[in-house]
């Protein structure tokens, strides 16, 4: 199956996850200080969609959607992140930048640079000690946003570790600031930040409703002599992905249900076409927006090299099946630590629709 729209999370895709959820996971539940934004106390809305013509009139300009949201949290991540309990953001934006399907987005707390926080210029802050953006409201309402960094989602040290060229394309556009938005509806800022992170309804349920923290389970396919014989660059001939009394124990120990699926083990067993034994390894996996990602742990198993960046993807397919991902050269179909582990996975062996099986079929 060949491999295509997964979440590696390197490079700038990282930079962007890392924000966007920390953002996720904070609320405002404090009260609404903010009167030039939000008089009544309530959550403000404020956004702009650029025409053809505008952005035809300003080729520097990479952003055609932009909203900022102030109150409490619009993005409460509705697939496989766990559900935010931090309280202490504030301001949230999104954008779409021309010919993207879906926006990026961040949060930070705004309040007046002051020292009693009550007058002066807005501004909100990030982690790291960034800036998210300085606001001021005009008489006639509408939001002026500047100092929009153009790296606001890509990492800190993004230019050095993507060179150049690659971070000016991922970067935004030079005229991508002071941006002047209407006031909108509520409703209007949480429907565009719905667009974030959207479920698919043909899928189901995410897959951390679908498996619970205390329920073992099955996955897996074998490969008939048919399949093999079209797919000669697949290695893998069966293979299971599964929680069983190890994994489970181990999260009940250790685990918090709350923040599930964050910690949560997973063993994957691979035979391949060249030998018949199996090969296990055990992930520790962690929810981050449409996807489970995996990183190979060392805990239940004897290798003894680094294998940190030994990652693997789950995410929930059609009909109660579930996708493996394996981009690079994750999955377990030879020792990790061994020489052949380092080499890239060939294109057969990246993305497999696995089914639900009988606990029975991933026993040891």
């Amino acid at each position: 199956m060949a491999f295509q729209g997964w979440k590696t999370l390197t490079g700038a895709g990282f930079g962007a996850v890392l924000l966007g959820g920390l953002a996720g996971s904070a609320l405002a539940d404090n009260a609404l200080k903010l009167t030039e934004l939000s008089p009544k106390g309530a959550d403000a809305c404020f956004g702009r969609v650029y025409d053809a013509a505008h952005l035809k009139a300003h080729p520097k300009q990479k952003v055609a959607r932009i909203f900022f949201y102030y109150g409490h949290d619009p993005v409460s991540r509705p697939n496989e992140e766990p559900t935010p309990s931090d309280t202490s953001y504030n301001g949230f934006l999104t954008t779409t930048v021309r010919g993207a399907k879906a926006p990026q987005w961040a949060g930070g707390w705004c309040n007046h640079e002051s020292e009693d926080g009550t007058t002066g210029a807005i501004r909100c802050g990030m982690d790291c000690d960034r800036t998210l953006a300085s606001l001021k409201v005009d008489d006639k309402g509408r939001l002026i946003l500047s100092d929009l960094s153009s790296d606001i989602y890509l990492d800190p040290d993004a230019e050095d570790e993507l060179g150049k060229a690659e971070y000016n394309r991922q970067a935004l556009g030079s005229d991508d600031d002071n941006f002047r938005l209407d006031p909108m509806p509520a409703a209007t800022c949480q429907a565009e930040f719905a667009r974030i992170d959207p479920i698919d309804p043909a899928l189901g349920d995410p897959l951390r409703v679908r498996l619970k923290p205390d329920q073992a389970f099955c996955y897996g396919r074998d490969y008939d002599a048919a399949h093999m014989g079209s797919h000669p660059d697949q290695l893998a001939q069966s293979i299971r992905v599964f929680r069983g009394p190890v994994e489970l124990a181990s999260f009940a120990s250790g685990g918090d249900a709350a923040n599930w699926p964050d910690g949560a083990d997973i063993a994957v067993s691979v035979t391949t076409r060249q030998k018949a034994a199996k090969v296990t390894q055990t992930y520790s996996c962690q929810g981050e927006a449409d996807q489970w990602r995996c990183a190979a742990s060392s805990k239940m198993s004897d290798f003894s090299c680094d294998i940190a960046q030994k990652e693997i993807f789950l995410k929930r397919g059609a009909n109660g099946t579930m996708m493996l991902a394996n981009p690079n050269s994750s999955v377990a179909i030879v020792d990790l630590c061994s020489k052949a582990a380092n080499g890239k996975t060939k294109s057969d062996d990246k993305v497999y629709r696995l089914e639900p099986m009988p606990q029975s079929a991933c026993a040891p």
